[in-house]
């Protein structure tokens, strides 16, 4: 049986990394539900609000050009992503050099 469908719930990590001007990162859904993803700076305060969707299972990317939610560029220097879905949650870190 051939099936294209992920089984689980994934976030890879953004490539470049470091990265300028811009970085993409993958995902996969593995239930159909709401998704978000969603980038912090170190203090915890949020950047950018990558996805906020509901989705069906399968494979996705999504790509940020380092800036905010105001559409203002972001400063250099290390940021985390995190993706929500269902249970699934999971952090990671990407460095944005200048």
């Amino acid at each position: 049986m051939d099936n294209e469908q992920p089984v689980e719930f994934s976030l890879s990590a953004n490539y470049p990394n470091p990265f300028n001007p811009t970085t993409t990162i993958d995902y996969s859904i593995a239930t159909a539900g709401d998704v978000s993803i969603v980038v912090y700076d170190m203090m915890g305060r949020e950047v950018k609000s990558l996805v906020a969707d509901f989705a069906t299972p399968g494979s996705y990317s999504v790509v940020w050009d380092a800036t905010n939610n105001e559409g203002l560029s972001v400063a250099a220097g290390m940021y985390v992503y995190k993706m929500i879905s269902s249970d699934f949650v999971e952090v990671n870190k990407m460095l944005l050099v200048k």
